[in-house]
């Protein structure tokens, strides 16, 4: 009998959970997104559970846009930590939970990313990940010396450059440069130090990097989005893709795409992990669980509704609510766009429900049912060839997370397809995604 598919799992926990009303839910602190003891307690439970990893998405600039108005003061999508700051906080508090966290190409330096995830993983012990994003928002760029956005095709090929000076860096060491020979006052073989020289379009940077190779040779580089050039970076380079697909037979196109890219690099595809995100509702019956689910969305003020339509569609205040989805037109978010409107179109849906669909969990696909149903869900999209794994996007935290490990856990791992323990202490290992040669160990520049 054939063995299931090891399944892989992550848990994206940003703000107090993914739902647009998880901060008016009746188990929820309002206040915690700015607490390290929530995000400490989330931790520890997602480590004991031998989830894979942490993952915090991020942007720099407030998003959210009174618009319509009324819409800013309902969202609790305002106030959150600095991802990289908290997450060297939880690992002193962990041991093998993966550790990953966003940081934008658009509005940081190479040599920031590479010095600051390597330390990472060396606080943690081997458990860093970078996960790679261009900024896309007015509101970012007004934060960081610029009046309108940079286009849309220069941020994506500064990000691959920037991608490659960062990997550079990071290859500035030899595993076996540090020396520390006490008698012949050496520290280090000079030999095996590299300096890397980059000059290109965007970036002239000299290395090396003052870090030495990490535990895991390099932090793990996650990827998310769906742009041309996003997938050519990640074909490349990630370890890791976030993906949003809406169904399976969207998810089983993306999965063949950046897999099938992956060859021209020299990749083997098993190298890369592509996990969509999904928000839970969880019931031990179907009813329970869609009874959560119409609670959470009548908290949904209309203003708020319409707001997280506004990237994808911009301002939907002057057609009827209860009317169809209009085709995006100049799409900020391109690609979260493209798979709104083709979830409308299919199902038939009003802007209204559209809405509150992707208010329900920050436009990730929503799974509603009980743990059997859950777990039948993630082995067919597995085994069907649409995932590796998933990232858990739970609608409140930490309600959702509990309820995650209490009640489909068992289920997967009655079935097989989840580990009870870890397979060691670094996050490469525990995801089986193997660790980099340094280019230089290996006999090439």
């Amino acid at each position: 009998m054939t063995q299931p598919k090891q399944i892989s799992l992550g848990l994206s926990m940003r703000y107090l959970g993914y739902h647009a009303a998880a901060w008016r839910h009746p188990s929820a602190d309002p206040d915690a997104a700015s607490k390290l003891s929530h995000y400490a307690r989330i931790a520890r439970t997602a480590e004991k559970a031998k989830l894979d990893m942490l993952f915090l998405a991020d942007g720099i600039g407030l998003r959210t846009r009174d618009e319509p108005a009324g819409a800013l003061c309902r969202s609790h999508q305002t106030f959150e930590l600095e991802p990289l700051t908290l997450l060297s906080a939880l690992s002193s508090i962990t041991s093998h939970i993966g550790l990953v966290a966003t940081a934008s190409t658009t509005y940081n330096e190479p040599y920031h990313i590479a010095r600051k995830w390597a330390s990472l993983d060396h606080l943690s012990g081997g458990r860093a990940g970078w996960n790679i994003v261009t900024s896309w928002s007015e509101a970012e760029a007004r934060n960081f010396n610029r009046d309108k956005h940079m286009e849309y095709d220069e941020r994506y090929e500064r990000a691959g450059e920037f991608v490659e000076v960062v990997k550079g860096l990071w290859d500035s060491w030899e595993a076996d440069a540090p020396v520390f020979n006490k008698e012949s006052g050496i520290f280090f073989d000079q030999s095996k130090m590299h300096t890397l020289n980059h000059e290109g379009k965007h970036f002239k940077v000299r290395g090396p990097l003052t870090i030495q190779r990490t535990p895991q040779g390099r932090p793990l580089l996650v990827q998310a989005g769906a742009a041309e050039q996003g997938l050519e970076i990640a074909a490349r380079s990630a370890d890791v893709v976030y993906s949003a697909p809406l169904d399976l037979a969207s998810a089983q196109r993306y999965y063949a795409d950046v897999k099938g890219r992956m060859a021209k690099y020299g990749r083997h595809p098993d190298t890369l992990k592509i996990m969509p995100g999904v928000t839970l509702f969880i019931g031990r019956t179907r009813e329970e669980a869609r009874e959560k689910y119409n609670q959470l969305n009548a908290l949904v003020e209309p203003e708020l509704g319409l707001s997280y339509l506004f990237g994808q569609f911009g301002d939907l205040s002057g057609y009827p609510v209860d009317g169809p989805v209009p085709e995006p037109v100049g799409a900020a978010v391109k690609s979260m766009a493209r798979s709104s409107f083709a979830m409308a179109q299919r199902e038939n849906l009003t802007i209204r429900q559209l809405y509150t669909r992707i208010a329900a969990g920050f436009g990730t696909r929503v799974l509603i049912g009980t743990p059997a149903d859950i777990a039948d869900d993630m082995q067919e999209w597995v085994e069907g060839g649409g995932a590796d794994g998933f990232n858990l996007c739970p609608p409140v935290l930490p309600l959702g997370l509990d309820e995650f490990v209490e009640m489909v856990l068992p289920e997967l791992r009655a079935r097989g397809m989840f580990r009870t323990e870890y397979a060691g202490p670094t996050l490469r290992e525990n995801l089986g995604v193997p660790a980099p040669a340094n280019r230089y160990s290996r006999g090439t520049v």
